[in-house]
């Protein structure tokens, strides 16, 4: 599986990059469905919070009781706490597909199948292929300072710090992967745009 689609990806000469990124976007667009349920989900838990409050204010003392009043109001709503994570979980196995395709000995050679380590190494600090790395890593750190700050994680402040993985992550898997990345967090970051209310996108 790995090998034919591979071979179906370099048979665009020396569009790989390009075919990478209508990937990606292909994988958003199959994904849509599970992120219009995840923000049907954001909007019930918004609506269900001061319930929620007046849950953990009631029955603060006993995990167990709480656990399942609060397991019940989201079965009556029909959603889970859980439900936001559809998205992100789905795209996994697309993302593993992904680094297989770049680690691929036909791709592996290329800067594409490259670590920004390996490249520095070879090319130096200050060079093109670095400042293709650069490129997208920079990308997708704005990307991620964008999305942090429509976020409001409330006393959580560290969840806030979660979109910045995906620096961290462009910054260690080879650039093909990196461009996965970079194309998949701009698509979250339009997604929530349209999808979420500005209020709502303050509280998720």
């Amino acid at each position: 599986m790995i090998d034919s689609f591979v071979m179906f990806i370099t048979g665009f000469g020396g569009s790989t990059a390009l075919v990478i990124v209508l990937f990606t976007l292909a994988v958003r667009l199959l994904l849509l469905p599970l992120s219009i349920k995840q923000a049907r989900a954001a909007r019930i838990r918004m609506r269900l919070a001061p319930r929620m409050q007046e849950l953990q204010k009631r029955h603060g003392r006993d995990p167990e009781r709480l656990s399942k009043e609060m397991s019940a109001l989201y079965a009556k709503e029909g959603t889970s706490p859980f439900a936001g994570f559809g998205p992100a979980l789905a795209q996994m196995p697309f993302l593993w597909l992904m680094y297989q395709v770049a680690t691929h000995p036909l791709i592996g050679t290329d800067l594409l199948g490259q670590h920004l380590a390996v490249v520095v190494a070879k090319y130096g600090l200050i060079s093109w292929p670095v400042l293709a790395f650069a490129g997208v890593i920079v990308a997708i750190a704005l990307i991620a300072w964008y999305t942090s700050r429509r976020m409001e994680a409330g006393q959580f402040k560290i969840l806030k710090l979660l979109p910045y993985g995906t620096v961290i992550a462009a910054a260690v898997l080879p650039l093909a992967a990196g461009i996965y990345l970079l194309v998949s967090t701009a698509w979250t970051a339009g997604e929530r745009r349209v999808l979420y209310p500005a209020s709502l996108s303050a509280a998720t």
